[in-house]
């Protein structure tokens, strides 16, 4: 067997597979079918400084090969993940890494101090959140707003840091390397595309919050197109989501640059996934003789 394992800005993953935050929640329905050892990690659900709960429903809704979501980060808030989720999830055997969410750039730095004293392995950075102080202007949308809450988060932050990117942007290898240049020492990509579906016997759009995000194999050819064109801007790590739904796509999409993957909208029509893309992985590798999962980082050959 192969060598599956992979090392993302010093921290060790048993395999490239990582359950994508706000698809797995915090592991406790998925621990009930395999170990969650099974997995390299856990994103966790997007974390809020204090507890929210989400959006109006209808907020999920099924499109072509794919879901539009507008749940607004449901969740009990950073104090409770960290004294009633992370200490069943520290003893999973997998890295944990802890995806923050904020309205402000002070709440983003007051939760990267709080989690920074904890077990979680690190700490992913969504910037597809409203800015309030910007007028609800995204912070992940131009390279000043990245490189500013990047610098800021990097100072309150001991763990290693992890941006992750929304790809509702023009220029995102610009994106990334306003990041690098501020301190991230991965990235993650891509968040959601923004998306928008209508009914049209009550003419009102199919999810409450008129639109959400876009994710599933929908997405999956946009996602290897910006990972390939941010591999060749950055020289940090680039963990690859956005459509993986097989052990095809999971090699696809490692070519294109990703040296991990996060595995998200998948899990709710096969929660088995992240078990058969390791073990096609496995096969692919040991069909190919290629010793380490980490060679296949970015050995796309382009014409």
């Amino acid at each position: 067997m192969a060598d599956l394992s992979v090392r993302i800005a010093g921290v060790e993953f048993s395999n490239p597979l990582i359950a994508a935050s706000g698809t797995f929640g915090f592991g406790r329905e998925y621990g009930e079918l395999y170990p969650l050892s099974t997995l390299g990690g856990i994103s966790c659900k997007g974390i809020t400084l204090k507890r929210r709960d989400g959006n109006p429903p209808p907020r999920i809704a099924e499109t072509p090969s794919g879901i539009l979501n507008a749940v607004g980060l449901q969740n009990p808030g950073v104090d409770v993940f960290i004294n009633e989720e992370l200490p069943r999830l520290s003893s999973q055997n997998t890295r944990i890494i802890a995806n923050i969410a904020g309205n402000t750039v002070e709440e983003y730095c007051l939760m990267a101090e709080k989690l920074s004293d904890t077990d979680v392995d690190m700490i992913e950075l969504n910037i597809s959140c409203p800015n309030v102080k910007s007028g609800g202007v995204q912070f992940g949308t131009s390279c000043e707003s990245v490189g500013n809450i990047t610098a800021e988060v990097r100072a309150h932050c001991k763990k290693p840091l992890v941006v992750k990117l929304s790809p509702n942007v023009t220029d995102i290898a610009s994106i990334a390397q306003a990041a690098e240049a501020n301190g991230a020492d991965a990235i993650s990509m891509i968040n959601t595309l923004t998306g928008m579906r209508i009914d049209i016997e009550t003419r009102r759009p199919i999810i409450r919050n008129n639109t959400g995000g876009l994710s599933g194999a929908a997405v999956f050819p946009v996602a290897v197109r910006m990972v390939w064109q941010v591999s060749n801007a950055v020289k940090i790590p680039i963990i690859g989501m956005g459509g993986i739904s097989t052990w095809r796509d999971a090699v696809e999409m490692l070519m294109a640059g990703a040296s991990a993957l996060q595995i998200g909208t998948v899990l709710f029509s096969d929660p088995y996934a992240p078990v058969k893309i390791n073990e096609g992985l496995n096969e692919y590798l040991d069909k190919k003789g290629i010793g380490r999962v980490s060679e296949l980082t970015g050995a796309v050959v382009p014409w």
